[in-house]
């Protein structure tokens, strides 16, 4: 009789997960409440050319960079994606990533739907597309404004954009309506443990199978 030690191994590829949303929908809290909860998930540190939000740490909310920085890494091709959002730049590296998934490490992204059609050309069956909506647009307005991060001309001009943020929920694969962060990450968690069991993400299944029927 074989032990558990022979059988082959099966080595899951990680997979990237996108958090979409308009601002004050509740996407930030998600993710950290996520990464939190799950050890085998991590956060994609993107690059940005905004200013520091008090309370942000460097590498680790983002990588805060100046603007020619930011362009000599377009140049030479090192993000998986990149937009300017209200005169800013965002990014995301693609080194880290792509080393994180060769490892079996699945890695989050909050980032917005520019940046995710960027990176669907670009990754393919990796990505796992989510979009977060608020409950109504008066409770998007009031989290905006309970924020108190931004200046009054960012709220109005966040709350411009949202509708057009918004239409792009068709082109995700699942929407959460974000009414209470605890129901929200329990249906987060449920997506994540779903993509991590489908067939084309577990590598080594085909011998695995073939073993025990082998009775070996």
């Amino acid at each position: 009789m074989s032990n558990d030690a022979d059988a082959p191994a099966i080595q899951r590829r990680g997979l990237m997960l996108v958090l979409s949303s308009p601002s004050g929908a509740g996407k930030t809290t998600l993710s950290r409440q996520l990464l939190e909860n799950d050890a085998h998930i991590k956060l994609s540190v993107s690059c940005t050319t905004r200013q520091k939000r008090p309370g942000e740490r460097d590498g680790v909310d983002y990588r805060f960079v100046d603007t020619a920085t930011f362009r000599d890494m377009i140049e030479r091709n090192q993000f998986l994606e990149y937009a300017e959002v209200f005169g800013n730049y965002y990014g995301t590296p693609r080194a880290p990533v792509e080393d994180a998934l060769n490892a079996g490490s699945d890695v989050l992204f909050d980032i917005d739907w520019q940046g995710t059609q960027q990176l669907e050309k670009s990754s393919g069956s990796d990505l796992v597309k989510v979009f977060v909506l608020p409950p109504s647009n008066r409770e998007l307005v009031r989290r905006l404004v309970t924020r108190a991060q931004d200046p009054a001309e960012v709220v109005t001009q966040r709350m411009a954009k949202a509708a057009d943020e918004m239409s792009h929920w068709p082109e995700y694969d699942y929407v959460i309506v974000n009414r209470d962060i605890a129901t929200s990450l329990i249906g987060l968690k449920s997506i994540l443990t779903a993509e991590r069991l489908k067939r084309s993400r577990q590598g080594g299944l085909v011998e695995f199978v073939k073993a025990l029927r082998e009775g070996r």
